[in-house]
C-alpha cells in the first residue's frame, strides 16, 4: 500500500477521533440503527444502479488501487529498453527466458516470442486496454454514486428519526434515541462520502492515469522491438512520456 494512503487515512481518522474525544465519550456517536440505514441503504441504492458483477468488481479495483501503486513509467522504460537490447543482440526468442513483473508486458512479450508482428500485438493489447479503461470507469462511477447517495440516505434517516421523535412526544424516554438516529445518519452519510467514497474515486482516477501511460509505453515498445528498431532510439522516444524533471534526471546520467 502506498505511503500517502496510509498517512492520509490515519491522519483523517486521528483528527476526527481527537475531535470526538474532546467533545465527550465516543459511545454517543455510535448508533446501530443509524449505521444500518446509511451503510446498507446507500449500498443497496448503488447496487440498484449497477450489475452485481460491476458492483463486486468495483471493490476489487479499489483494493488494487490502494494496495498497489502501479509501476513508475521511468522504471518501465528502463525495463523495456533492456528487453529491446536483448532482442536486438540475441534475437526475439531470447526474451522467452526473461521474467517481468508487469502482467500486461508479459502478455505482450509472449505474443512477440510467438511471432506476431507489431500491428497484431498493438491491436490485441489496445483492445485489452480499452476494456480495462471501461472497467475502471465503471468502478469510479459506482464509488461516485456511493458518495452521492450516502448523504442522501443519511437525510432520509434524519427524517425517519424526526418522525419517530414527533410521533412519541408523549414518551420522553424514546425521544433521545429517535434524535440520535436523526442526527447520526446525517453524520455517517457525510463520513462515508468524504472519508471513504470520494478518496477512493480519486485514487482510482490516479491509478487509471498511471496505467494508461504505462500501457501505452508497453504497446509502443513492443511494436518497436518487433520492427527491429535500435534500443537507443526507442529510449529517446519513450522519454517523452516522462515529466521534465524526471527526464532531465535520467538524461544527465545517460
Amino acid at each position: 500500500m502506498d505511503l500517502a494512503t496510509i498517512i492520509g487515512f490515519i491522519a483523517a481518522c486521528g483528527v476526527v477521533g481527537i475531535g470526538i474525544l474532546m467533545g465527550g465519550p465516543v459511545s454517543v456517536l455510535v448508533d446501530g440503527a443509524s449505521m444500518f440505514i446509511v451503510v446498507a441503504g446507500s449500498l443497496a441504492v448503488v447496487l440498484m444502479r449497477s450489475s452485481v458483477g460491476d458492483f463486486m468488481g468495483a471493490a476489487d479495483q479499489a483494493y488494487q488501487a490502494f494496495a498497489d501503486k502501479g509501476g513508475k513509467p521511468e522504471d518501465l522504460i528502463e525495463k523495456v529498453v533492456e528487453l529491446a537490447t536483448i532482442a536486438r543482440k540475441d534475437g526475439i526468442f531470447a526474451l522467452e527466458s526473461e521474467e517481468v513483473s508487469n502482467v500486461f508486458l508479459g502478455k505482450g512479450m509472449g505474443m512477440l516470442v510467438d511471432g506476431h508482428d507489431g500491428a497484431v500485438i498493438k491491436s490485441a493489447l489496445s483492445t485489452e486496454v480499452a476494456m480495462a479503461v471501461r472497467s475502471a470507469k465503471t468502478s469510479r462511477a459506482i464509488f461516485e454514486s456511493w458518495g452521492d447517495f450516502a448523504p442522501a440516505v443519511g437525510l432520509i434517516g434524519t427524517l425517519v428519526g424526526l418522525v419517530q421523535m414527533l410521533a412519541n412526544m408523549g414518551s420522553p424516554q424514546t425521544i433521545g434515541s429517535a434524535m440520535a438516529v436523526a442526527l447520526l445518519t446525517t453524520l455517517y452519510g457525510a463520513v462515508i462520502a468524504n472519508m471513504i467514497a470520494f478518496p477512493i474515486v480519486q485514487k482510482l482516477t490516479q491509478r487509471a492515469e498511471t496505467d494508461a501511460i504505462n500501457n501505452e509505453i508497453i504497446i509502443k515498445s513492443l511494436a518497436f522491438i518487433a520492427s527491429g528498431g535500435h534500443p537507443r532510439e526507442m529510449e529517446v522516444m519513450l522519454f517523452s512520456y516522462l515529466s521534465p524533471k524526471v527526464r532531465a534526471k535520467l538524461e544527465s546520467v545517460m
